[in-house]
């Protein structure tokens, strides 16, 4: 016998499930062989534990930190956290000073570079250069004489000017031996000269004040250097675009620069007090784009870049402790979690099977399909983007057990309606599905929206909470178009079910219809009095629009009584 198109249409839906996890499967099966990826979702902080890092401000004598610079720090490394993709992440406040940073895991090298530093990026004019000596062969620096002058011998004119450097300057610059000296980040105000070394100890500047920060940086991005014919040179680098303050200020001194001779001719990028490149100044900027070289792998540009892109820590911190904790919650309480969604699917099944008997063993099925696709799913982005799987995130997997199975009693109630008015059971699977689907896009649609507008407005745990629900609410999609509708498709091919056996969950007594045999229905004025019962079934469940149209109907036919007894 020749398939149907609904049918073979059923027979490539399924095929395409099947493809789809496939490629998962293919997918997370090649991260466990070849990369970090492991065939279990990461947990979060509060049932894994991770490591907390606490950082105490660099205050100078007699300096506070206000709420509002707390505040601020606090925001700051919580984007920067959120950039590296460690996701549950907790940025907390302790006391009046200190911020609490909780990670889940163990977290690399970078994430920390990420939360450690201050990122007080600084450019300012280099006035005097020379090679420094090599920290591991250097001896102790002797103490400048305090009898030279600390004065300026002229006011100085602008940021290049050489009146900076006084003596006593140049005696602390020349005694400067990098790597043996305290940091210097800090210690110079913004609108004073600054001794700094390169990052790598083979160079040592005296350098002008502040004249741009990086509060006048709108944006930063990694990438490899390209030449002029658009060819790579393999350096990354980190590009920079100001804003309009920034590329004002960056035209005026590269202009400014461009004029001047020798170590006066460039211009030192300071990154936390250390200088990261010192390129000469070849010609005037003035469209406010910049870009920083230097010895850059992948990962420290992309570090650098989040740095800046997210702005510099109002002040800077030290690392008051680095250490290991433990889960705030644990595995009791995940195993109390996943009983409670085990209690919850327990009770659906026996709705179902209950309620739509064999037919319920489809929404067992599709239940499990959807488990299936959204462990993988979670699994997949818990090693490509570092998800971590809360207890609240949890919460989200158990509601969607119940927005799942509100899709297949939205589908099944639409086929048994559509049963009723004297259809086929073909018929009645393709038309239910129309009018079903649009109900179910509707729901699904509030639901997505609803977790997409936590997610953004939220926090911590509750961010999970919106993640989990949104995505179960596109897999719930994804199933009931990919494989209960299919599935009933091939279903309603089976005699058991196209004949109303009473086991189907489509019995035409308990419907409300006479069935007759081959999905034919008799008219309810062919009915027997045993249909009695069944009849009135029928019509407790017709809806509103329904009723109005049978008292119509039933008017009309008692005024043409009355037309021919007159």
């Amino acid at each position: 016998m020749a398939q149907t198109t609904a049918v073979k249409k059923a027979w490539r839906t399924l095929i395409w499930l099947v493809a789809i996890f496939a490629v998962l499967t293919g997918v997370l099966a090649g991260g466990v062989l070849w990369s970090t990826a492991t065939w279990t979702p990461k947990l979060a902080l509060d049932l894994e534990g991770g490591r907390q890092i606490i950082l105490t401000p660099k205050l100078e004598n007699g300096q506070e930190i206000s709420s509002d610079q707390l505040d601020q720090a606090v925001a700051i490394i919580r984007q920067r956290v959120d950039a590296s993709g460690v996701s549950e992440a907790e940025v907390t406040t302790q006391g009046a000073q200190n911020v609490v940073v909780s990670i889940p895991g163990v977290p690399d090298q970078d994430t920390l570079n990420r939360i450690e530093s201050s990122a007080k990026l600084e450019f300012r004019p280099v006035l005097v250069s020379d090679a420094a000596a090599s920290s591991s062969l250097s001896t102790p620096s002797a103490t400048p004489d305090p009898s030279l002058s600390t004065t300026p011998t002229a006011q100085p004119t602008n940021a290049s000017d050489l009146a900076y450097v006084t003596p006593a300057l140049r005696a602390e610059f020349d005694s400067f031996q990098c790597g043996q000296n305290e940091d210097p980040v800090g210690q110079a105000p913004a609108d004073q000269p600054l001794i700094a070394c390169s990052t790598d100890g083979s160079a040592k500047y005296i350098l002008g004040p502040v004249e741009i920060d990086g509060s006048d940086i709108s944006d930063a991005t990694s990438g490899v250097a390209t030449t002029q014919q658009g060819a790579s040179t393999g350096q990354w680098v980190v590009d920079l675009t100001f804003d309009d303050q920034g590329t004002q200020a960056f035209a005026d001194v590269t202009t400014r620069l461009f004029g001047l001779q020798g170590a006066q001719n460039q211009f030192a990028v300071v990154l936390d007090g250390n200088v990261i490149t010192a390129p000469t100044t070849n010609a005037v900027i003035t469209d406010g784009r910049a870009q920083i070289s230097g010895s850059f792998t992948q990962d420290s540009a992309k570090t650098l870049a989040d740095q800046l892109k997210f702005g510099a820590l109002p002040i800077g911190f030290t690392v008051q402790s680095n250490e290991q904790i433990s889960a705030t919650l644990g595995s009791s309480q995940l195993a109390s979690g996943l009983l409670a969604g085990l209690i919850g699917l327990i009770l659906v099944v026996i709705y179902s099977l209950i309620q739509y008997r064999t037919l319920g063993v489809v929404t067992i099925a599709s239940l499990a399909i959807a488990a299936a696709l959204t462990y993988l799913l979670v699994t997949i982005m818990s090693w490509r983007i570092d998800f971590r799987l809360s207890l609240a995130g949890v919460a989200g997997l158990i509601v969607a057990i119940g927005i799942t199975a509100d899709s297949f009693i939205v589908y099944f109630e639409r086929i048994r309606d559509e049963l009723r008015d004297g259809r086929g059971l073909q018929s009645s699977v393709q038309a239910g599905w129309k009018r079903a689907f649009r109900t179910i896009t509707a729901s699904d649609a509030v639901n997505f929206l609803a977790a997409a507008v936590l997610y953004v407005l939220a926090v911590g745990n509750v961010r999970g909470f919106a993640f989990t629900l949104g995505l179960t609410t596109i897999v719930d999609l994804i199933v009931v178009a990919l494989f209960t509708h299919p599935l009933m498709t091939l279903l309603a091919e089976l005699p058991f079910f196209r004949d109303g056996h009473k086991a189907s969950g489509l019995d035409p007594r308990a419907l409300g219809a006479v069935y007759r045999g081959r999905a034919q229905f008799r008219s309810p004025e062919q009915t027997t009095k045993k249909s009695t019962g069944a009849s009135r079934e029928a019509a407790k469940r017709q809806t509103i629009a329904e009723r109005k149209a049978a008292e119509l109907t039933k008017v009309g036919g008692d005024r043409k009584t009355e037309g021919k007894d007159s």
